[in-house]
């Protein structure tokens, strides 16, 4: 077996990968840039070679760089994680030329499969049915313009060497087509070094379904069956899980069969995923092969028991496959949550700076299923723009999907994130709608079911009064402590009442508090009363808690005469009165924000890539006005309104903070 390997790659993947090094008994060599010099993933590895500047195109993707780190520490074999280097195949050939292992496909299928231009012909060869769509590549604006109109909208426009949602748009009609294009083709260059851009149709209301395939170099080809991955935003997915709560056995059979038969066609070894539309007849169509590991693994690791990165190292060594296709089970179900640092009261704009608090829930067996939580960041670690915003995946399993999301909702509410934008609660809020619940989805999950945006869960009733009864009863152990504080007698001896008010969700209750050394009965005005406990104690940021026999896990911080409560997707100002106070209270004038309806702010940390107007213009609604880069994806910004330009406030080149002025409009 290797010795020492390098991982050519950086946060939850670099370390995952030497998790499982570890365990084989294989030294590992860690890269980073500038910006990852106190990284996790640089403190777990044996040994570290820095590569360059912060920015992946100065580092992470510089082939000779790579070259030469392994040169210096002796590394027999790399492993290239996803994105980066991962999928190119000089990367793989100068590997091959150096006499040191790349622990992933030949290079040749990696130009084969990799390219997804390519891909597809070799698909449609080999009979594979595939999406409509133009093979070849694309000139320019207008020529993606033509080819949209003669495939017919709506289409995807597409980097040929993308993934994981860069250099991919959708476009409804030309003037989509034309701003699409542009876009694809400046984030494909910036995060693959290749700005090669193709067009196909976009099949509406699709699942997106992958089949992840595994193969050695004595002949043996397998299937680890399917995961669903149509929760989805920008293209970039957000939950998976395994199996799919769609597919059949027959058709989980057929797409897997010919997820290896295109396998074999490439002479492919190693991990790979065959990417599929399923319509909802379960009529499949080839989207794409990744010939690299999937970001999202875990599930179908957790489901079969197989460790993929193993079995790439072994595969890789020249080790044959352990098991056969009828070894292959699906035990149990998976879910997988990316957390990302991305801002969803802000329509998921990138956020970066330190995390002040990072207490992710244990990991390992639970009462009822399993906690797994691969990371690549540490507490007061800090999230850079330069690159990809994924913090961790949070995966759960369970004999049941329904019990694999319970264990997923349990996690998330005990998972602390502080000190950045973070999509927890989105997330959250996703594992209690019913329509993700019945299974009922598609790539359209998100747009359908969040048209304006996130603007944060609505809680049940029977949750509601469940948490009002848990803020009256954790109100009361912080007023004792304050009674208790300044040491005065008339602190000592002043009796904290039983009568309160709580507000939340525009929801007001009146109960009533009667507290024993167990915990607290809180009756409601109705008559119904619910016992809390909880050895929660004021200053705790998690309170775990069992309210009228459920069990609760509330984040929680103090606000004036209350609580900032967060849970399942929820964050809420919950305020607890005196009847004397709760009065008083409603006499009071709300403060009013500022108005900005005259400026241009940017909505995010980042460089501002271009300003596409002048002072003077007059300017339509959804007029492109500037375009913000950050980490690694162009947001553009559009004019909410008619307005003419009175000013321009910043110019291509310059990096904002959020809020920072672009323009200002007459």
């Amino acid at each position: 077996m290797f010795k020492k390997i390098l991982i050519a790659n950086r946060g939850e993947i670099a370390c995952r990968v030497i998790k499982t090094a570890r365990k084989m008994g294989i030294k590992t060599v860690a890269v980073y840039s500038d910006a990852d010099r106190n990284a996790l993933h640089v403190s777990m590895a044996d040994e570290a070679v820095h590569i360059g500047a912060s920015p992946a195109a100065q580092s992470y993707i510089v082939i000779d760089k790579i070259m030469a780190a392994i040169k210096a520490t002796g590394a027999e074999a790399v492993h290239p994680g996803y994105g980066f280097l991962s999928e190119n195949m000089n990367f793989a050939a100068a590997l091959e030329a150096a006499g040191v292992v790349f622990i992933g496909p030949p290079s040749g299928a990696i130009e084969a499969m990799g390219d997804k231009i390519t891909s597809k012909k070799l698909a449609m060869e080999a009979g594979v049915s595939t999406v409509p769509g133009h093979m070849g590549l694309i000139a320019d604006a207008d020529e993606a313009v033509r080819i949209a109109t003669q495939i017919g909208y709506p289409v995807m426009i597409k980097a040929s060497a993308g993934g994981g949602g860069k250099g991919m748009r959708i476009a409804w009609d030309d003037a989509e087509a034309r701003e699409g294009f542009q876009s694809s083709k400046n984030e494909a260059a910036a995060s693959f070094g290749d700005d090669r851009i193709f067009i196909e149709k976009f099949v509406t209301q699709p699942r997106h379904i992958e089949i992840q395939v595994l193969a050695d170099k004595h002949g043996n080809t397998v299937y680890l069956h399917e995961r669903e991955c149509s929760i989805q935003r920008r293209n970039q997915k957000v939950i998976e899980e395994a199996p799919s709560p769609f597919l059949d056995a027959a058709t989980r059979k057929a797409m897997g069969e010919q997820a290896c038969a295109l396998a074999r066609a490439v002479g492919y070894t190693s991990a790979g995923t065959v990417e599929f539309i399923v319509d909802g007849n379960r009529n499949f169509y080839f989207l794409e092969m990744n010939t690299r590991l999937q970001v999202e693994h875990p599930v179908t690791e957790l489901i079969t028991g197989v460790d993929l990165v193993e079995q790439m190292i072994r595969v890789a060594y020249g080790e044959a496959l352990p098991f056969r296709q009828e070894d292959l089970k699906i035990n149990g179900w998976a879910m997988e949550s990316r957390l990302y640092a991305e801002d969803p009261y802000r329509n998921f704009l990138p956020s970066i700076g330190r995390l002040t608090r990072y207490r992710p829930p244990v990991e390992g067996p639970t009462a009822t299923g399993i906690v797994r939580n691969d990371t690549g960041v540490f507490e007061g670690g800090e999230i850079s723009m330069f690159y990809d915003p994924m913090i961790a995946k949070l995966c759960t399993w369970a004999p049941t999907r329904a019990g694999a999301i319970e264990e997923m909702r349990i996690a998330l509410d005990t998972f602390e994130v502080e000190g950045i934008g973070h999509n927890l609660p989105f997330v959250g809020a996703v594992m209690d709608h019913p329509r993700f619940q019945s299974g009922n989805i598609t790539t359209a999950f998100i747009a359908e079911e969040y048209p304006d945006g996130f603007k944060g869960a609505v809680l049940t009733d029977d949750v509601v009064r469940r948490l009002a009864a848990a803020a009256a009863a954790m109100n009361r152990v912080a007023e004792i402590r304050r009674t208790r504080i300044s040491g005065t007698m008339d602190n000592h001896t002043r009796r904290v009442g039983d009568d309160w008010v709580v507000s939340l969700q525009d929801t007001e209750h009146a109960v009533k508090i009667d507290a024993d050394p167990e915990g607290s009965t809180v009756t409601f005005a109705d008559g119904t009363a619910m016992r809390v406990t909880s050895d929660w104690t004021p200053g705790q940021p998690l309170a775990r808690l069992t309210v009228d026999g459920v069990l609760m896990a509330v984040k929680m911080a103090k606000i004036p005469m209350g609580f900032r409560m967060r849970l399942r997707g929820a964050d809420l100002k919950v305020h607890v009165r005196t009847p004397r106070q709760h009065a008083l209270a409603a006499l009071m004038l709300e403060k009013q924000p500022p108005d900005t309806s005259k400026y241009l702010l940017c909505p995010m940390p980042g460089l501002i890539v271009r300003i596409s107007v002048e002072v003077g213009d007059e300017v339509q609604e959804g007029q492109a006005l500037a375009t913000v880069e950050a980490m690694k994806m162009e947001n553009i910004l559009k004019a909410e309104r008619r307005g003419v330009v009175k000013a321009v406030k910043a110019s291509a080149g310059a990096s904002l903070r959020v809020d920072d002025v672009i323009l200002e409009f007459e």
